[in-house]
């Protein structure tokens, strides 16, 4: 028996689809890939850390968004919704659309079990084609440790991380610490599943 061929479907006809889809879904090199729900925890987090990015950055110019701003990167084909995206000055959005942005300066991706080998690798290289990315971080949801990237001025990413509720990290990108206390502010880490 052979393998049913892939249908490849065109950009265009992908952002049709999407936005009239119930769910979201991302698109890579003419595929589809629906997108999974998110743990009670996992959205916690992402909600805190955007409220405190979004204190932190008043009267900077830089605004931080959840997961519901698709971004895209010409230069591979990808249409992602990261968990949090912060644009610094006036936001690029595609032609002719008003949901899909060019241009963050950071990205931000809260770790689940499922994807996390996926934002640390393969997502992290895609992202790394923005020519206006800064930094990428990494949030976990099951202990108090975050991790950044950041593009220094020999064009190097650079790593920094922090551990422990008590802890804060720096932005580098923005110019800004943030509190781990603030983005895990009101949420109870989840254990971490038993892998089979």
């Amino acid at each position: 028996m052979s393998a049913q061929p892939k249908t490849f479907i065109s950009e265009e006809e992908y952002l049709r689809r999407e936005r009239l889809a119930d769910y979201k879904s991302e698109y890579y090199c003419g595929e589809i890939f629906a997108m999974a729900g998110a743990s009670f925890a996992h959205n916690i987090i992402t909600a805190s850390t955007t409220t405190a990015l979004n204190n932190a950055l008043h009267g900077k110019g830089c605004y931080a968004m959840s997961n519901d701003m698709r971004v895209h990167i010409p230069e591979n084909s990808l249409y992602t919704y990261p968990d949090i995206t912060v644009v610094c000055g006036k936001p690029e959005l595609l032609p002719n659309t008003f949901d899909t942005l060019l241009n963050p300066t950071l990205l931000v991706e809260v770790l689940s079990d499922s994807t996390e080998n996926y934002d640390r690798k393969a997502k992290f290289r895609l992202y790394r084609s923005i020519p206006s990315l800064r930094e990428y971080v990494l949030v976990s949801q099951y202990e108090y440790f975050v991790c950044s990237y950041s593009l220094n001025d020999r064009k190097q990413w650079v790593f920094t991380d922090a551990e422990g509720v008590e802890s804060s990290f720096y932005l580098a990108s923005l110019d800004i610490a943030l509190l781990l206390s603030d983005v895990y502010a009101n949420c109870e880490l989840p254990p971490r599943p038993l892998r089979a």
